[in-house]
């Protein structure tokens, strides 16, 4: 909306900031923090007040969760709200990649904020149908890379690209648009199977969401990607703000969801914004470095079909539980040894995923 002002700038020169991703994006992040600081009391409240007994605990789980029965859920809530009004107050609303991105993230938050609706009012682990969820899921994903092949440049925006090879491109045509919906539905589920413990999917996520809001200006500013050699998206540059508005409205969630949790993120939360994540690399042409950046979550996921997988298989288990993060609960770490060695690795993983960036 703001960017707007920048038309202005003949009339008041300082209006011309408002041109500047790169302004507007440590606004967004101011914007949504503060949106979360401010409102993030009030809805913990309302979510306490409605939800009675919050969210279901597991009973197979590691026994000190007990302890976080009554916490209520759809803390996710939080984040969207901070960042949709930091993103229309910041972000070029003409860009059709913002408006794809936001699609996504709002409709993989209404799924969620709807398993999370069942899961309370139930009091029970099974929400919403597993495979109507996945259906809905995939639909919605289609629907998004459809909009990113046409609006994009052929044949990059049907191929996928690989980092540490700057000029080649596997042209998928139209298979593209199942192959992206699968990378943003993985993503939108490995980050709502990381969501177990406090603080440690959030912190992750907002780490990958700085990366890729690097990597989206660098990729939508022609000098940049000439410079550095990767493929130039028009229009990606604006994802920035986006990026910025989730770092800004995480780091306000993360103040109430450090251990000990007031509120959970849920699944209004988790596949939200793994969806949004999914969908800002399939718009970047950044897919198999989503897979670096995010390896955490790609780690989580691939637990537990692991574990499923030997399960059926040989009736045995591969892990002491899954996702992996229980595993090492199980092993004597502590919740808190556990999420910040998890923060470490994501950490690493970021640097080494910005380093393809370079190395082409």
């Amino acid at each position: 909306m703001f960017v707007f002002l920048a038309e202005l700038a003949g009339q008041v020169s300082v209006l011309n900031v408002f041109r500047y991703i790169t302004f507007r994006t440590g606004a967004a992040v101011m914007t949504a923090l503060l949106f979360v600081f401010l409102f993030g009391p009030m809805i913990i409240s309302s979510l306490r007040l409605r939800q009675g007994k919050g969210q279901p605990i597991r009973a197979d789980g590691p026994q000190s969760h007990l302890l976080k029965a009554g916490t209520p859920t759809m803390g996710g809530l939080m984040i969207l709200s901070g960042l949709m009004v930091s993103t229309l107050l910041w972000a070029d609303l003409r860009s059709p990649h913002v408006w794809a991105v936001i699609f996504v993230t709002l409709c993989f938050g209404a799924i969620g904020f709807y398993d999370d609706y069942l899961k309370v009012t139930k009091q029970s682990h099974k929400g919403f149908s597993g495979r109507a969820r996945l259906g809905i899921e995939f639909v919605v994903a289609g629907i998004a890379c459809y909009v990113l092949v046409r609006i994009g440049e052929q044949p990059l925006a049907s191929s996928l690209a690989f980092p540490f090879l700057k000029d080649f491109l596997l042209d998928l045509s139209w298979f593209f648009i199942p192959f992206g919906a699968f990378v943003i539905v993985s993503a939108g589920n490995a980050v709502n199977l990381t969501d177990g413990l406090d603080g440690l999917a959030i912190v992750p996520m907002m780490i990958a969401s700085a990366s890729f809001g690097l990597i989206a200006y660098l990729a939508g500013n022609k000098i940049f990607a000439d410079y550095l050699q990767i493929h130039y998206v028009i229009g990606s540059g604006e994802l920035a703000v986006l990026c910025g508005a989730m770092l800004g409205a995480g780091l306000g969630f993360l103040w109430f969801n450090a251990p000990p949790a007031a509120i959970f993120m849920g699944d209004t939360g988790s596949l939200a914004l793994g969806g949004m994540l999914g969908s800002i690399a399939v718009a970047t042409k950044n897919e198999i470095v989503l897979v670096i950046i995010g390896g955490l979550f790609v780690l989580e996921a691939v637990s537990v079909i692991i574990q499923v997988a030997s399960f059926k298989l040989t009736g045995k288990r591969v892990f002491k539980m899954a996702p992996i993060h229980h595993h090492f609960e199980h092993l004597g770490w502590t919740e808190a040894q556990v999420v910040i060695r998890f923060w470490i690795i994501a950490v690493v993983l970021a640097l080494v995923g910005l380093a393809t960036l370079k190395l082409r």
